[in-house]
């Protein structure tokens, strides 16, 4: 799916939300007792790449849904130019279109901007269910800037997939080498889920050498679109 040219959208607030559908703003549908992972990302646009990181989570994993989370905005990214949410859930929907993967906007409904601040509205509001928060290997060599990122860890188990170029994130960053002593093996990826934090894995799988920041360069540049 091809978005349009992103546009200037400094403003926020209530504005943001004109395109979204209530339903994308409510927490997805869950049975007591499911395992399920928090992917969330601008998906500014969403890629082949996202969706390898969601497929390898949900089969090394084994679990029953993946929450797409599409952010209204990443604090520690410029926002001058960004497609709409609305826009980027309907391309997100578009692209993760296995059955398991729920995209959802809830984020934006209550005002959150940190993934801190999300983790604990859901383990709030669904205590019943196992969630892992699910995050790409590119991401590793920054979480130590993320806010509150130590609490994230303590808050629930987080599960990295390899990304082009980030596999010595494991070895480098800040995170991996705090809380390396909960590392879990890959062979025991599946009970994951069931830890109680801090615990986390490193999955190797596909990678994908796409990248959002590169095709919005391709957008502004007038090249291909994804």
């Amino acid at each position: 799916m091809t978005l349009p040219r992103p546009q200037d959208r400094r403003g926020g607030g209530t504005t943001a939300l004109l395109d979204v559908a209530a339903a994308d703003l409510r927490l997805p549908h869950t049975e007591s007792g499911m395992t399920v992972g928090l992917f969330g990302g601008s998906f500014d646009p969403p890629h082949a790449g996202h969706l390898l990181v969601a497929e390898t989570a949900l089969r090394r994993l084994q679990l029953d849904r993946l929450w797409w989370i599409v952010t209204p905005g990443n604090p520690l990214k410029r926002h001058e130019r960004t497609h709409s949410l609305g826009e980027r859930i309907a391309a997100s929907r578009h692209i993760a279109a296995e059955p398991r993967i729920d995209v959802t906007a809830f984020e934006a409904a209550h005002r959150l901007r940190y993934t801190a601040d999300t983790l604990a509205l859901v383990r709030q509001r669904r205590p019943d269910v196992h969630f892992v928060w699910v995050m790409g290997a590119d991401s590793l060599a920054s979480f130590h800037r993320w806010q509150d990122w130590r609490g994230i860890v303590g808050t629930m188990p987080i599960a990295v997939v390899d990304r082009p170029g980030a596999t010595l994130s494991i070895l480098s960053s800040p995170m991996a080498k705090t809380f390396s002593r909960f590392r879990l093996s890959e062979a025991d990826g599946a009970a994951l889920p069931f830890r109680k934090a801090p615990a986390w894995v490193f999955l190797h799988g596909p990678r994908s050498p796409l990248s959002s920041t590169a095709l919005r360069s391709g957008e502004a540049s007038g090249g291909a679109r994804s």
